[in-house]
């Protein structure tokens, strides 16, 4: 108990003003200590000083810590034979901490009932008798009002500070996030980017030498040096895969979608193509509809869905024959690719198909991959273009 009231009785500048006030009332009782004795003074100092003791208190119960000085004030005079200005700066400094802590309509309310209460008993005196005449009740309302607006601008000055500050931290958040979510997208971007571009890569090696062996194993005039190098060949493919696929795992987090950034394009299908066909598959490339200028977004989005069902017939569907489509309609780029190989597990799934679905999703398109219904494997994919941003360019078709 005795803790919390030491902690709660903040004593600072403005308290220690009011407390020299006190010795400086104390001081002139002593000086002007007249033939009545101590008697009324000390009422009047007791007054003052429970005031004094009172603004230590303001921080926890502002208003009524003003209420009960304004009350002491009211006292203090009609029992004192000083008449000092002690008993009103301590109503001064309680109405301005009120005015400065936002409770800008108690102190003024305060301060009219007090202006009030002394007008009236002014008005009330008989005779030519006067406590305060008017002069000094105008000076009452100058110094209400000075101190209450001092309060009140200094309130408004820490409200912008304050306000000021915490878009300063927002904005210092906002940047933070920003930050990461940059760090985010690139480390996405660069996982989608290594199993695109090097998972193909070493997915075609793969497969072409694994070919090459069970080639050179049906000749027996084939050299064991020649079996023991595409052994070597595969067994690399397939060490540098299980570190990419590590890699990935690392760099890659669930529901995380990442923009992309131009590095290839539908203008590079050709070439795609032939990279496909070098592995054995029987593959047919035919586009429909007018070709427009896509956006180097879409265009690397689209060319990375048909590398990445490419590398996936290759590597797991056993086809023979596979179809790439693109079709061109008003506003959109359709794929399709399809196989006649085995088809998907139920319930098989992999980095490579989420990151095909993910790449359409952040263009707002879709993407569907399942099992056809006379066998194979099928990819659909549906990019929309930007308006304004197709031009019409010449039918091209690849075979």
């Amino acid at each position: 108990m005795t803790g919390r009231f030491v902690q709660a009785f903040r004593w600072d500048r403005a308290a220690l003003l009011a407390l020299t006030g006190l010795l400086v009332e104390v001081g002139l009782l002593l000086f002007h200590r007249g033939d009545g004795g101590f008697a009324r003074p000390l009422a009047g100092l007791a007054a003052a000083v429970c005031g004094c003791l009172l603004l230590g208190l303001r921080h926890r119960r502002p208003v009524t810590v003003a209420v009960l000085v304004m009350l002491l004030a009211f006292v203090y005079y009609p029992v004192s034979t000083l008449d000092g200005p002690l008993a009103l700066v301590v109503y001064l400094v309680a109405l301005y901490h009120l005015a400065r802590t936002g409770r800008l309509a108690a102190a003024i309310a305060m301060a009219a009932a007090t202006m009030l209460a002394v007008t009236a008993g002014e008005l009330l005196q008989t005779g030519n008798h006067r406590n305060v005449d008017n002069i000094a009740i105008l000076l009452f309302g100058g110094w209400f009002l000075s101190l209450i607006a001092l309060g009140h601008a200094l309130h408004i000055r820490q409200q912008h500070q304050s306000e000021a500050e915490e878009r300063a931290l927002a904005a210092e958040r906002e940047r933070d996030l920003r930050a990461a979510q940059s760090a985010t997208e690139e480390r996405l971007r660069l996982a989608r980017e290594l199993h695109d571009v090097i998972g193909h890569s070493m997915s075609l090696i793969n497969v072409q030498a694994t070919a090459a062996l069970h080639r050179s194993r049906k000749r027996p005039g084939e050299t064991a040096e020649l079996i023991h190098a595409l052994e070597a060949v595969r067994e690399s493919s397939k060490e540098a895969l299980r570190e990419l696929r590590a890699t990935l795992g690392v760099l890659r987090q669930v529901d995380e979608t990442a923009p992309v950034e131009p590095v290839a394009g539908l203008e590079r299908l050709p070439e795609l193509a032939g990279r496909a066909r070098a592995t054995g598959l029987d593959l047919a490339v035919a586009t429909t509809g007018e070709a427009p200028v896509l956006p180097p977004q879409i265009s690397l989005a689209a060319y990375r869905i048909v590398q990445e069902s490419l590398t996936n017939i290759t590597r797991h569907a056993q086809a023979e024959h596979a179809v790439v489509r693109v079709e061109y309609t008003a506003g959109e780029v359709h794929l399709s690719i399809t196989d006649d190989g085995l088809g998907a597990r139920h319930g098989a799934t992999g980095s490579g198909l989420a990151g095909m679905a993910a790449r359409a999703r952040a263009l707002g398109g879709e993407l569907t991959a399942c099992n056809a219904l006379g066998g194979g494997f099928r990819v659909t994919a549906r990019l929309p273009l930007p308006a304004n941003d197709a031009l019409p360019q010449p039918h091209r078709l690849f075979g």
